[in-house]
């Protein structure tokens, strides 16, 4: 696959590998083990920064690309360090977003909206959870991804998203980017159905909808930037056995 391909503009740097947070949870010689087997991999550009606790990063080695810390401690200064991830409890005036990309995590409940505004205002991102302790529905997230492209804020999510397409209590990644792609937040992101969804050379298609390479390049440098996952290798073999990537 090479650049102008819809698969490349639609998954390229989308997973930000994160083997040392849960369910994963590996010690960081496994963890860093398991990167390299990923960077190895056919389907190394799926792969985007790797993610690693603030306090843990002294431990770190090269991992041969950008590091997305979340915010446990104080960051250094390491050019490494490309992104922040932030706790919801954070105060963002705190926080510097000119030298690197910010996500601020938000709770989606009556002050989302506001959250989201502040966020804009300071110039940074917004990250969401999918899964974990509790699982939005589907109208919740859908308010998420609406809120978002109406303030213009990129995001990323993380925790829940092990799987291309919804399943029985969990939000699928596909539907993710759909809504963002196409819209209509709330039905993309209750699809169930795995052959409404295909992508090949030049198209990303949901149902009857359609979008070219760059419209699914504008979505994703707009919308969805990525999404957090303690498994690399999961979600694309699932993308290879629904045809999107060469098995």
């Amino acid at each position: 696959m090479t650049v102008g391909d819809a698969r490349v503009a639609l998954l390229e740097r989308l997973i930000d590998h994160a083997p040392l947070f849960p369910p994963a949870s590996l010690p960081l010689p496994e963890a860093i083990a398991e990167d390299e087997r990923a960077r190895e991999s056919p389907y190394a550009f799926v792969l985007g920064r790797f993610v690693c606790p603030a306090s843990r990063l002294g431990e770190l080695p090269d991992v041969g690309r950008g590091v997305s810390a979340v915010l446990d401690a104080e960051v250094p200064a390491e050019r490494r360090v490309e992104a922040l991830e932030v706790p919801p409890s954070a105060s963002l005036s705190t926080l510097d977003p000119v030298d690197r990309e910010v996500y601020v995590e938000v709770a989606l409940d009556h002050a989302l909206e506001e959250r989201l505004d502040e966020a804009a205002r300071a110039g940074m991102r917004a990250k969401v959870r999918c899964g974990g302790a509790s699982t939005p529905d589907a109208a919740q997230l859908a308010r998420f991804v609406r809120s978002c492209r109406e303030r213009g804020v990129a995001f990323k999510a993380t925790a829940g998203l092990h799987h291309a397409v919804a399943t029985d209590g969990e939000h699928g990644f596909l539907n993710l980017l759909a809504a963002v792609v196409f819209g209509d937040e709330e039905a993309a992101l209750s699809e169930r159905d795995r052959e409404a969804f295909s992508v090949d050379a030049g198209t990303f298609r949901w149902r009857g909808r359609a979008a070219s390479t760059p419209e699914i390049a504008a979505a994703r440098s707009t919308g969805l930037h990525s999404i957090g996952s303690c498994s690399f290798f999961e979600p694309v073999e699932e993308l290879a056995e629904l045809g999107v990537l060469p098995l």
